[in-house]
């Protein structure tokens, strides 16, 4: 199913984002983990992107696989990084033979060991030419693109990232993600950014939870632009124990969820650093509620 009709049945779609397996009985774990997600009817579950070649193929494989063994529908991160596109049309072809219908295109980081972003001699090198790409081959896949609420980090001129995100938009993407965010002004101030670029597709929030002072550093090296609220930080300093830390966390992440809601957001995009059960808990803390609920 796409998540275009996805988004269009629902008032607000609940979705979860796992990172790549690195070996064979890590990638039997995470199916297993995604697996136990099926009674809470996510929206979707993804997969992020390994850039080496062994992962990559080992992502492959279990987005295929849980396509074919359970009834989740499911997104594969899709990106440039050392690819040609040889290689992407070959791997669009296996998604598509195996039911997948939806990827999120991405430009991706460098690779381990390599500072500035290089394309690849036949490849891509920007997400909204993959886009085009992925739209002219693969007429029927449903396409997603990242958004940068707090700023891309290797923008230079914060004035033209929304034209950037534009042509990732105009070229064929019919929802955009956005990278997590502590403060959700931050989010609504850049809908509204979006509004005014005429950028008319939905637009998910995406949010993770802190669950401990090393998993705060952790985010705060995986995305630099990150702004931790004074609150969020004033909570897990005065917290006495990584438990508690992940409580305020927590607490921080549900708030967060709530407003977002309230405020009509389309969609709520979980990065769970393949631990499930924070998110689970934000999950049904606001189902008790009637939060979530069936639409």
């Amino acid at each position: 199913m796409h998540i275009r009709d996805i988004l269009a049945l629902n008032s607000t779609a609940f979705s979860f984002e796992f990172f790549p397996p690195r070996d064979q009985p890590a990638s039997q774990a995470l199916f297993e983990t995604i697996r136990d997600l099926i009674p809470l009817r996510p929206s979707y579950v993804s997969v992020t992107y390994g850039a080496g070649g062994s992962t990559r193929e080992l992502t492959h494989d279990l987005v295929v696989r849980i396509q074919k063994e359970t009834s989740l529908t499911v997104v594969s991160h899709l990106t440039c990084v050392g690819s040609t596109r040889t290689e992407i049309r070959r791997i669009l072809g296996k998604y598509q033979a195996s039911g997948i219908e939806n990827v999120l295109a991405l430009r991706g980081d460098p690779p381990a060991g390599q500072k500035a972003w290089r394309g690849t001699r036949g490849g891509f090198q920007y997400a909204a030419e993959l886009v085009a790409f992925i739209k002219k081959h693969f007429p029927k896949m449903g396409i997603g693109v990242a958004g940068f609420p707090e700023g891309h980090p290797e923008a230079v001129n914060r004035l033209k990232e929304i034209d950037y995100l534009k042509a990732k938009v105009d070229a064929g993407a019919d929802y955009i993600c956005t990278q997590l965010f502590f403060d959700n002004r931050d989010f609504f101030d850049f809908a509204q950014r979006c509004e005014l670029g005429r950028i008319r597709v939905p637009i998910l929030a995406g949010i993770m939870p802190v669950v401990s002072r090393a998993n705060m550093r952790r985010i705060a090296d995986l995305a630099p632009h990150a702004r931790f609220p004074a609150g969020l930080l004033r909570s897990i300093v005065g917290a006495a124990s990584d438990a508690e830390v992940a409580q305020a966390g927590i607490r921080w992440a549900t708030d967060q969820v709530r407003e977002l809601m309230r405020q009509g957001a389309r969609g709520i995009h979980f990065y769970t650093l393949n631990k499930s059960k924070p998110t689970l808990q934000i999950y049904k803390a606001l189902s008790a509620e009637g939060s979530i609920g069936e639409d």
